[in-house]
C-alpha cells in the first residue's frame, strides 16, 4: 500500500439521507452522519484491494467540517486520498472532500486502523462475556 490511493464515490441524495430522515436534524438537507459515512466507506474501499487476506480496516479518528448544504435530488461526490501512513503500517490517514453540484460542502481528515479481522472479533466479542 502506498500514499497517494485515491477513492471516488457518487451518488444522489434520497429521502432516507436527509436530517429529517436520518435523526440529526429537522430540516430536509443532506445529513451530516450520511456524509460522514460515505467518507468513511469511501476510503475503506479505497484501500481494500491492498489489504492481507483476513485484514480489514476500521475508523478510528474524523475531522470533516460539514460546510454547505445539499437538496435532495442533486448528486454528491466523494473523494478521498491517502495521505499517511503510520511507520508501523497500522494506520492510516486521509485527505477527504465532499462536494455536490454547486462545490464543496465537506472537506478535512480521516483516519483508519488496519486489523486482522479474528483478533480484532475476538476482542469485541470478549467484552460480551
Amino acid at each position: 500500500m502506498n500514499i497517494g490511493i485515491k477513492g471516488e464515490y457518487t451518488f444522489t441524495v434520497t429521502k432516507d439521507m436527509l436530517a429529517s430522515k436520518a435523526g440529526s436534524g429537522t430540516v430536509d438537507v443532506f445529513s451530516t452522519p450520511v456524509m460522514i459515512a460515505e467518507i468513511e466507506g469511501t476510503a475503506m474501499r479505497s484501500v481494500m484491494p491492498y489489504l492481507e487476506e483476513g485484514k480489514a480496516t476500521v475508523g478510528t479518528h474524523i475531522d470533516v467540517r460539514h460546510s454547505d448544504a445539499t437538496p435532495e435530488g442533486m448528486k454528491v461526490f466523494i473523494h478521498t486520498e491517502l495521505i499517511e501512513i503510520s511507520e508501523n503500517g497500522k494506520f492510516l490517514t486521509f485527505k477527504v472532500e465532499a462536494r455536490d453540484e454547486c462545490g464543496v460542502i465537506g472537506n478535512g481528515i480521516h483516519e483508519r486502523a488496519v486489523i486482522t479481522i479474528k483478533r480484532f472479533m475476538e476482542k469485541v466479542n470478549a467484552k460480551k462475556n
